[in-house]
């Protein structure tokens, strides 16, 4: 991590805002050095906690957070106590994550009125995050008023999925109504890595076909081609395709209907079970992999179901995309379990090796933090780790539209 910002260059901040926390990020869009960063966490908590990383220090604290603008200003007084000095390090804007942009954005763009608007009315696609990523836009731009202020939507790589792989199978007066189709979700993520891949391997961008794999505690998969986005595992939102941490991924939707009629849930209910209950956490009763494997080296019976579910649906989505593809030139793992977690790298594409794809055990061996081939020399399929870095991601979209 830099320590210090050169007057002359320019820096970008970056506010991921949740529903109970505020990430940010301090960023050299031109080096890539993130020159700070850090969390509020527990907001609304009688007790909130902070963590500020700058310089190479990490400063913690634990202080009331009511509301996220006092986050926000307790963020910016850190800036001010601790540093860098935002002055100082020249930032040129405010970039923020916003995760539905729907049918209405296609990539980044300049906060406006109009814009904040329209984040709302998509609100019902995305309740559990644009409500808070709108919240933190308003209270950034109130706290940072002369610098323009951009929003990156999640959704927008996907805009580009083939009707057919876009469409629900709905009646379609009701989906156009209601605005049903698959709009996907961790796209910046997705559009960072796969471009990513092409510099790496020293390859045309136009020329790859790629599945991408961001497995974090949301986990989702992307087949592109050529650059582009052709298919990705979130639906109408983040909780359709791959097994997660509390998350179901893909169920029969007449689980729904079932556990309404004859367990009596509400709606509401149910919709607390497969987004918060179910996943690895549902079945293991532990969502952190790192406690999951110590389980499954005891001999936790559930604990071996989930990371087997989880594996299985996994090795489900890379053969489809496959097959949607037509031809496969790179499998790429990234996010926290993707990065750091090898027995799922493995697991994950063992016995896929008639597809061409196949694991080097020593390359695979450990964390990645930096871009790795961990398949064998001369495969016909490439397996790398990439870490992401949305937030590097973000703070270029937002130069872009600037025109910086």
């Amino acid at each position: 991590m830099s320590t210090s910002t050169p007057a002359s260059s320019t820096s970008v901040l970056v506010v991921n805002s949740g529903s109970s926390s505020v990430k940010y990020q301090l960023v050299d869009p031109a080096s890539g050095d993130a020159i700070a960063s850090g969390i509020v966490e527990r907001i609304g908590d009688a007790l909130g906690s902070v963590k500020h990383v700058a310089h190479g220090d990490t400063t913690r604290r634990e202080v009331p957070v009511p509301d996220h603008a006092e986050a926000l200003r307790l963020v910016l007084g850190l800036f001010d106590e601790i540093g860098p000095d935002l002055a100082s390090a020249n930032v040129v804007a405010v970039g923020h994550r916003v995760v539905q942009g729907g049918d209405l954005f296609d990539g980044p763009t300049l906060v406006t009125p109009e814009v904040e608007q329209q984040i709302e009315e998509l609100s019902p696609l995305a309740p559990l995050h644009n409500p808070a990523n709108l919240t933190g836009i308003r209270v950034a731009q109130a706290l940072l008023p002369d610098v323009p202020h951009v929003v990156v939507f999640d959704t927008a790589f996907f805009r580009t999925l083939p009707d057919a792989a876009a469409t629900y199978a709905v009646e379609a007066s009701v989906a156009a109504a209601h605005k049903v189709r698959r709009y996907g979700a961790h796209g910046t993520s997705h559009q960072y890595v796969s471009q990513q891949v092409a510099q790496i391997l020293d390859r045309p961008l136009e020329d790859l076909h790629q599945i991408v794999l961001h497995l974090g505690n949301g986990a989702s998969a992307s087949a592109v081609r050529g650059g582009v986005a052709v298919e990705t595992s979130m639906g109408l939102t983040p909780l359709e395709g791959l097994v997660m941490g509390t998350r179901s991924g893909d169920v029969d939707p007449a689980v729904v209907f079932h556990l309404h009629r004859n367990a009596g849930m509400s709606i509401d209910e149910i919709d607390d079970l497969l987004n918060r209950r179910s996943g690895v956490k549902g079945l293991a009763g532990e969502s952190d992999f790192r406690a999951l494997h110590d389980l499954v080296a005891e001999g936790h019976a559930g604990a071996r179901l989930a990371l087997d579910v989880y594996l299985h649906r996994l090795r489900k989505y890379v053969g489809a995309y496959h097959a949607v593809l037509g031809r496969l030139d790179v499998i790429t793992f990234t996010a926290g379990i993707g990065e750091n977690d090898d027995i799922v790298r493995l697991g994950a594409l063992t016995g896929l090796e008639a597809l061409g794809i196949e694991v080097d055990a020593a390359r695979n061996e450990g964390r990645k933090s930096e871009p790795t081939v961990i398949s064998p020399d001369g495969a016909k399929v490439t397996v790398l780790v990439v870490p992401t870095n949305e937030e590097l991601a973000i703070a270029r979209q937002a130069l872009d539209v600037i025109g910086a």
